[in-house]
């Protein structure tokens, strides 16, 4: 660790990066917005096609007893 990043490879293709752990810290809290951030966002979250309501046929309800 004292050389900086180690690669870690499987059968001769990376497969994964030790960083020390000081890091890792550093860059995950720089990489992802906290909970509270992404709820209090003005961004779009996704795009739902929602029709309005009782634009839907509904089926009829078929009960069998038995």
């Amino acid at each position: 660790m004292k050389d900086g990043p180690q690669l870690v490879t499987k059968r001769g293709k990376a497969q994964a990066v030790l960083v020390p752990l000081s890091e890792w810290a550093r860059l995950t809290k720089n990489a992802q917005p906290s909970l509270k951030e992404l709820l209090l966002t003005d961004h779009t979250r996704g795009d739902l096609n929602i029709p309005p309501r009782g634009s839907a046929r509904r089926r009829p309800n078929v009960f069998v007893e038995r």
